[in-house]
């Protein structure tokens, strides 16, 4: 080890200067995180708990809305009003209790979801509200209150008052996800439903009611008062909360530069991606409308479980920024205080440090050489030591880091070998598509130069069978001639409509009609005696252009599929409806049947595949089907588990100038 010129004592004093300054630099940076993490947690841990206290108060409001609607619904005079179907009586009554119990919306339906009485719109009654999901478990007799979204068209019969208030304008709001939308038109609404019922129990309507909330700040002020109790932090509100409907601030008591309630504003991109989209709860900071704020976001949810907003409180974050600054301050003037004082105190002592240096020195040289196992021994307790401290958990920092590395190496190469076992999947998988398309033509060869000779045989053997006395011996064999001929004929054709689909004659079809002539077909056959069909078709499909014939042999094919699965015993639901965000029809065949393992539902619509006996099925029903599908642009798929039934999803592309047909 060469030695400096400059005396020991310098080195020594220079070297502490260095490490004192740099621990120091890390200690101030690890401090200061240190610091502000512990207030920003303790902060964090405080909003997740008045987050709490506002799902109590949103909660509890609901819960008013769903007590109030069932105690009126239990009234004599409701039900007496409804029996005599006379509905003055409780006209009045029922529009001075909204008004009391300041409520936006109290309806009644008859018992099929019809409404008869609108108080808030006495003029505005005949529309069918069976299918909103409150009033349809209502119609069920059960009572039910949630949050719920309602359009435009639904507030203009309860009002045009309450559909200006539901209407808010979209302001740009910074850190926001893009849209190019600039008005709201619908409204979120806390709704509760109540079925009335005679002393038999007999349904007779539903009552429902519900708060627009929309511009409404009782709950969102509520929540303020009762955790924040109206605390200021530099002429700044500390509080704030929020409903938002989807990402748009509806009630709020955040505010603009001016002062005024931020409703317009929306909520950042990602809070929005967090809550909206992935449907977890958001706690940490972030941006609302013009400063940082400690937040705590949680979506709200309709009585489906679908998420149609977010609940939010949240506390600005300056007050804790500013408390870190100043324990910071001060933690940096006791530093410095304590290093002058440890600086004098090792110009005296400076001979009692040289031995444990020599021996940090000697160890730095054989850790250099990649000694990692390599500790310091040096039993002083003051800074020395809990340097030669730090320095042996330093190596032992670096030996785990190079343990690590090695174990990332190791990692590396299996994950390299995963991915040459897919690739050499995948390329197995493109292997056997390639042999399926060379079979669909080997296919559709064999096929033409075997239908001809098919045909003679089938119909020599006719005219035999025909000519012969059915009291020979010959009769049967001939029979089962012309029947097994017959079967051949019929795998000929699949195998040329496999190998060789002719193109759609497409024409204006309405999917209703297509279904319900291919199960006409379908439900006279034996198989069907014991099976209960279900049909749930909409009646807002628009009509599609498409090949009917084509259509149908696909729902015959996947309803014989299902009704040879239930072993004909069971129940099957067909369904028809529109998707208008992929611009698709889709036909839903569900079975009460066992179910499909995943290993041949891998393999449903390959060519020549069946689980049926030899004999009974070519497997080619479902890989025309499939076929079909494809040429119509569109896709079929199965969802199966096993004991758990099968569901075939036919989706078709609906184009533009049928929307409105």
């Amino acid at each position: 080890m060469k030695i400096p010129h400059f005396s020991l004592r310098k080195k020594i004093i220079l070297s502490f200067l260095v490490i004192i300054f740099f621990g120091g630099i890390i200690t101030l940076i690890l401090g200061s995180r240190l610091i502000r993490n512990t207030l920003i947690s303790q902060a964090q841990a405080k909003v997740k708990h008045d987050l709490s206290s506002a799902w109590m108060v949103f909660n509890e409001r609901v819960n008013d809305i769903k007590e109030f609607v069932t105690l009126t619904s239990e009234r004599e005079r409701l039900e007496a009003s409804l029996i005599n179907k006379d509905y003055a009586p409780i006209s009045n009554c029922l529009n001075r209790l909204r008004k009391k119990y300041k409520l936006d919306i109290l309806n009644v339906t008859d018992p099929k979801g019809v409404v008869i009485l609108r108080t808030r719109n006495p003029s505005a009654t005949g529309d069918d509200q069976s299918q909103n999901p409150i009033l349809k478990r209502a119609l069920s007799k059960e009572v039910s209150a949630s949050p719920q979204i309602i359009s435009r068209d639904i507030l203009l019969k309860e009002g045009k008052d309450l559909a200006e208030q539901a209407a808010i304008d979209i302001i740009p709001t910074p850190k926001a996800a893009e849209s190019s939308k600039k008005r709201e038109p619908s409204g979120m609404i806390l709704k509760a439903a109540s079925p009335i019922l005679d002393k038999e129990n007999n349904l007779l309507g539903v009552l429902y009611g519900g708060v627009l909330i929309n511009r409404n700040y009782e709950i969102v002020d509520s929540v303020k008062e009762m955790v924040y109790k109206e605390e200021k932090y530099k002429g700044r509100e500390i509080g704030t909360a929020t409903i938002f409907q989807q990402d748009l601030r509806i009630s709020t008591n955040v505010t603009n530069e001016d002062g005024s309630r931020a409703i317009g504003t929306r909520v950042s991109k990602k809070v929005n991606d967090a809550v909206l989209k992935n449907g977890k709860s958001y706690i940490d900071r972030a941006f609302v409308v013009n400063d940082w704020y400690i937040t705590a976001y949680e979506p709200i949810k309709n009585i489906n479980h679908q998420i149609i907003g977010i609940l939010y409180v949240g506390m600005l974050e300056k007050p804790y920024i500013d408390t870190a600054h100043k324990v910071m301050i001060t933690f940096t003037f006791m530093a410095s205080m304590l290093v002058i004082l440890l600086l004098v105190l090792l110009y005296f002592s400076t001979n009692r440090f040289i031995n444990p240096l020599l021996k940090i020195v000697e160890a730095t040289q054989k850790i250099a050489k990649g000694d990692l196992s390599h500790k310091v021994k040096v039993n002083s307790t003051d800074e020395i030591g809990y340097l030669a401290e730090s320095f042996n958990k330093m190596t032992d920092d670096l030996d785990a880091a190079n343990k690590k590395l090695i174990e990332w190496g190791k990692t590396l190469e299996k994950k390299v070998e995963e991915r040459t076992k897919e690739l050499r999947e995948m390329q197995a998988h493109l292997i056997q598509s390639e042999k399926l398309a060379s079979l669909g033509k080997l296919a559709a060869g064999v096929a033409h130069e075997i239908n001809n000779p098919l045909g003679g045989i089938l119909i020599y053997s006719h005219l035999i069978l025909e000519d012969i006395d059915k009291e020979t011996p010959y009769y049967d064999n001939l029979r089962k001639i012309v029947k097994e001929t017959s079967r051949c004929k019929e795998i000929v054709k699949g195998l040329l409509e496999f190998a060789r689909p002719k193109e759609p004659e497409t024409s204006i079809v309405n999917i209703n009609d297509v279904v319900e002539k291919a199960l006409s077909i379908m439900e006279t056959k034996t198989l069907f005696q014991n099976i209960k069909i279900k049909k749930k078709y909409s009646s807002s499909l628009p009509k599609i252009t498409a090949d009917s014939a084509q259509l149908q042999q696909v729902f015959i094919n996947i309803i014989i599929n299902a009704a040879e699965a239930m072993e004909g015993n069971g129940s099957l639901t067909i369904e028809t409806g529109i998707n208008d965000q992929e611009k698709q029809i889709y036909i839903r065949f569900q079975d009460t049947g066992p179910g499909i393992p995943e290993e041949v539902k891998n393999r449903l619509f390959e060519p020549f595949f069946t689980t049926k006996e030899v004999g009974k099925g070519t497997g080619l029903g479902l890989a025309i089907s499939y076929s079909f599908i494809r040429k119509h642009k569109g896709t079929i798929k199965v969802k199966s588990r096993v004991n758990e039934g099968s569901t075939f999803i036919v989706k078709l592309p609906i184009k533009d100038e049928h929307k409105k047909q």
